[in-house]
């Protein structure tokens, strides 16, 4: 009677243990899922990641070092354990997942999905959730980037095919590979190029670079512009004047790109 008492309350006590920390553990999933998804929601201007493999690794940690919010969606959640972002574990061919990523407040998306088809599926549910949404997506062959620009993808990124062009100019033209590369991904320079558009609403409409003295006010170097029509003008003269939605491409420091976006919104 002793063993059976003792063996009795020996597994009832097991069971009663292994339940609590069933329990516990879902409860703590169930919690940590719930704040997450009130972060995501308070979200405003972020970027979605769509596809947590190595293009979409490295997307969110260049985003991240620039100060940006991001929230990763991917169907394996193999690929999520132990994950620094905010994500969210689903199909994102599934507007309800793209729902939950807070779509309607974020300021891009990225298609980085293994398969061209999904990418396609994806830029497609997006743009008709938001007309306005920027969406880059990624090509796997050179075929598919006109079918991602048709489904309303901004731009088509191939992976490939700029990794073998930045190894053919680190060949060719190492120092100005390397200066760019240092400009655009190393925090550690002081100098950054970013692009500032000109608003509606700024003064400087209507006039000449000549009037605007952008270096003199500012200390920043102007490198290009981006007429409204699309075109490109590198290392423009004073005589060019700005009109609405003209972008400027810029080359200084935090401080001097910080006055240039001052100067441009007066």
């Amino acid at each position: 009677m002793v063993l059976i008492l003792v063996g009795a309350g020996t597994v009832f006590y097991m069971f009663g243990v292994l339940l609590e920390a069933l329990i516990e553990e879902h409860l703590r999933h169930h919690l940590e899922r719930r704040r997450m998804n009130r972060q995501i929601d308070r979200m405003r201007g972020h970027i979605i990641v769509c596809g947590w493999g190595r293009v979409g690794c490295s997307t969110a940690k260049y985003l991240t070092n620039l100060g940006k919010t991001i929230v990763v969606i991917d169907h394996d959640p193999q690929r999520l354990q132990d994950i620094e972002y905010p994500y969210i574990l689903g199909d994102v061919t599934d507007d309800s997942v793209l729902e939950a990523a807070g779509i309607q407040h974020a300021q891009a998306l990225i298609a980085a999905l293994d398969s061209d088809a999904d990418n396609v599926y994806v830029t497609l549910s997006s743009r008709a959730m938001r007309s306005d949404l920027v969406i880059i997506a990624r090509a796997r062959t050179e075929g598919s980037k006109s079918k991602l620009l048709r489904a309303g993808a901004n731009r088509a990124v191939n992976p490939q095919l700029i990794g073998g062009r930045r190894m053919a100019a680190f060949a060719l033209q190492p120092n100005v590979a390397e200066f760019l590369d240092v400009v655009m991904h190393d925090d550690t320079l002081e100098y950054r190029m970013e692009e500032i558009a000109i608003g509606a609403g700024s003064q400087l409409i209507g006039c000449s670079l000549k009037d605007v003295e952008l270096r003199r006010t500012t200390g920043a170097l102007l490198l290009a512009l981006r007429i409204p029509g699309g075109q490109f003008i590198a290392n423009p003269t004073d005589e060019i004047e700005l009109h609405t939605d003209t972008v400027l491409i810029v080359l200084g420091t935090r401080t001097q790109l910080d006055a240039v976006r001052t100067h441009v919104a007066a």
